[in-house]
């Protein structure tokens, strides 16, 4: 390296006892040099680089307002077929993932849009993927020969390694859903396939809605049906009974003071998430309601549903109202507002915390300052 390029060198010292702290010399310039050439590095240059004190996110808390995008989402129907696109989406492009294609640490999320009569073909990948559905009628998912009808607010899995398609019925009208996968994960651990059917299209082999037929009921389970893969059998969750369940546990709890009444659809085999490395709840805060402040590891994409409202996010306030997505990024102060006196309101979220918590990673922390509420930073 010549003397004039010396500051270009990384070096992340920091003068603590504890941390690297090694200071440049011409000899020890001289002596990188020889190492890089045998592609090593000097670990005690970047420790405290790749070990930092706390996470932090290279992610950036971000809003995406329904009212802006839906009609470049509705125009891309008449710009690209389902055939040509193979899903014709377009994706929350986080400023600080954009090498990844994510929407919020290692989560990709965007909107996807079909007309009556639409049909994608079939396909299969490792990554795990999830529908909530937005707004039109008969939108529909085949997963492994089950179907599921859809509409406003259901949610849906196509769980990895499933054969899965969408699309709406003939009578039906334009349907517009946000996408949520797994991606950047699966590809980052460098274990990512894709499959198109052979068929392109599946055949249906069950009654339409069987899986929630045979496993939706609360507190019941099948006798006769045996279920050991790793996601949900359920596939399909229902805005009504999910939305009753929230009314009902808000009559008899206080609910989380960081996240309202808070509900997590979970597989009814296990209690536990729907799916191995994607977790997903509905959120409802109450007339007025104004959470306290938390951060914790684990990225956290949001879609109100229902009612308008606020989040402050690390100081920096971000106004919502029905069908508008946020993120929160890992270890990033957050908390939650519903603006309206009278009327409830609902945040539908996905998130990685089944990876941290299976990996011995989540950790969470409560704002103990101004009663639990951040300064907002203009």
């Amino acid at each position: 390296m010549r003397s004039g390029e010396m500051s270009k060198r990384e070096n992340h010292r920091e003068d603590v006892a504890g941390r690297a702290n090694v200071a440049d010399s011409p000899e020890l310039l001289a002596y990188y040099d020889r190492v890089e050439k045998l592609e090593l590095g000097a670990l005690w240059t970047v420790a405290n680089k790749i070990e930092p004190w706390e996470p932090k996110s290279a992610s950036v808390p971000m809003l995406w307002r329904y009212a802006d995008i839906r009609g470049l989402v509705s125009r891309s129907a008449d710009l690209v077929s389902p055939e040509k696109a193979g899903r014709r989406v377009l994706y929350f492009n986080n400023p600080g993932r954009r090498d990844v294609a994510a929407s919020v640490g290692w989560l990709y999320s965007g909107l996807q849009v079909m007309r009556a009569g639409e049909v994608a073909s079939a396909h299969a990948h490792a990554a795990s993927a999830l529908r909530f559905i937005m707004e039109g009628r008969g939108a529909y998912t085949i997963v492994d020969g089950h179907k599921l009808s859809l509409g406003a607010n259901d949610f849906v899995l196509t769980p990895n390694g499933t054969w899965h398609e969408h699309g709406v019925e003939a009578d039906g009208t334009e349907c517009i859903w946000q996408d949520g996968l797994d991606i950047p994960l699966v590809n980052a651990m460098e274990a990512n396939f894709y499959a198109v059917h052979p068929d392109l299209q599946q055949t249906v082999t069950r009654p339409v809605n069987d899986m929630v037929n045979a496993w939706g009921a609360p507190g019941l389970r099948p006798a006769n049906e045996a279920w050991a893969r790793g996601y949900s059998p359920l596939l399909k969750y229902e805005w009504g009974p999910t939305y009753e369940a929230l009314l009902r546990h808000g009559k008899t709890s206080d609910g989380s003071p960081y996240d309202g009444v808070m509900m997590n659809y979970i597989n009814p085999v296990t209690g536990g998430p729907v799916m191995a490395t994607i977790g997903a709840a509905m959120q409802m805060l109450r007339p007025g309601e104004a959470t306290r402040a938390h951060r914790h590891t684990g990225s956290i994409m949001y879609q109100a549903c229902k009612g308008r409202g606020y989040s402050i996010i690390d100081g920096k306030r971000f106004d919502w109202q029905e069908r508008d997505v946020f993120c929160v990024p890992s270890w990033c102060w957050h908390e939650h507002a519903n603006a309206s006196a009278s009327e409830d309101a609902c945040l539908f979220s996905f998130n990685d915390l089944p990876v941290m918590q299976a990996l011995g990673l989540y950790r969470e922390e409560a704002l103990r300052d101004r009663d639990g509420h951040q300064i907002i930073i203009p």
